[in-house]
């Protein structure tokens, strides 16, 4: 599979390369080394010809940004594609609230907003974080629990950018399959960001989400392929599964998968990745990095030969759906 192959998002004629850059590790490292690894993975994807970049605001609020405005600085800015997120606005404050996963944040306190003016005014940051007068594909990020207010003040402000030409496509990204198959029937959207739910250990997205986004033009970009690290680890102890501890159950699931994997002289790595983006709905994987030996390895995983009997053998010992395309 070649990563650098280009795909469409829906029919916007937004052209992305197959295996993208994920800025949320970005925002999560610690910042005395945060700056300069950021920089140096997005040069090792430049380099490679990697052409699809992903940010957002959430990432070290505002970090990841702010990287990428270092890291693609000088680059002709037709030759790559840049989505980053609204739904959330930072404002400063005295002393920074803990953020999940994100280190040594600046003064900022991260607050969900899907209003027109909560939309517009994060885009016109993100610009300014970036140091860029537009980006490529704009996300509503994780609007799990404002459904009403996303599709009634968030889309529009959106399509309305589309409609001037701001930006090239317009989608939402979340964690799971159901709301982002209602968005796609309640609104016209171009793609889906679908974190973590069609990977190796997870097909939550292919009865319903990835057939309709095929049915109607839309693309999925599939995040987190390793499942946020245990389909990049050795599977050993302390693995992570959506940020937290993998369940006993979900480890023994990818210890099988990858003991199809080694029969075959197979990375997991290179089966988890190339998985998702084996169906066609699925425009691009983003698979975070925190290095530049990292985006390479996620170039060479992409590009390993694998043989039609690994998939068959994952098949056929129920590791995977009978239905679930395969490279």
């Amino acid at each position: 599979m070649n990563p650098l192959d280009k795909a469409e998002i829906g029919s916007t004629g937004v052209m992305v390369s197959r295996l993208g850059v994920g800025g949320a590790p970005f925002g999560s490292m610690p910042v005395e080394a945060a700056e300069q690894r950021s920089i140096e993975s997005i040069g090792k994807g430049l380099e490679l010809g990697i052409s699809y970049y992903d940010t957002a605001p959430l990432y070290g609020a505002g970090r990841s940004e702010r990287y990428y405005a270092q890291g693609l600085s000088g680059v002709e800015r037709d030759s790559y594609v840049l989505s980053t997120k609204v739904g959330r606005v930072l404002d400063p404050v005295d002393a920074a609230p803990g953020q999940d996963i994100f280190h040594d944040l600046p003064q900022m306190d991260v607050v969900f907003d899907f209003s027109r003016d909560g939309v517009l005014r994060s885009f016109e940051e993100s610009l300014k974080r970036l140091e860029l007068d537009r980006v490529d594909v704009l996300l509503i990020h994780d609007p799990d629990d404002f459904h009403e207010q996303a599709v009634n003040g968030a889309f529009p402000a959106l399509a309305e950018l589309r409609s001037q030409g701001v930006i090239g496509a317009i989608g939402a990204g979340m964690n799971f399959c159901e709301p982002l198959a209602q968005f796609g029937r309640e609104a016209d959207f171009d793609c889906f960001l679908l974190a973590g739910r069609y990977t190796l250990l997870d097909h939550s997205g292919l009865d319903d989400l990835l057939p309709l986004c095929e049915e109607r033009g839309m693309s999925i970009i599939l995040g987190g392929p390793y499942n946020s690290g245990v389909l990049a680890s050795d599977l050993g102890p302390g693995t992570t599964y959506f940020y937290q501890s993998t369940p006993p159950e979900v480890l023994g699931l990818a210890r099988k998968i990858k003991a199809v994997c080694d029969r075959h002289d197979v990375p997991l790595k290179a089966a988890a990745l190339q998985f998702g983006l084996a169906h066609p709905a699925v425009a691009a994987t983003i698979p975070g990095a925190v290095s530049a030996a990292e985006v390479q390895e996620n170039f060479d995983m992409v590009s390993y030969a694998i043989p039609d009997d690994l998939w068959a053998e994952l098949k056929h010992e129920g590791l995977l759906p009978e239905n679930a395309p395969t490279p």
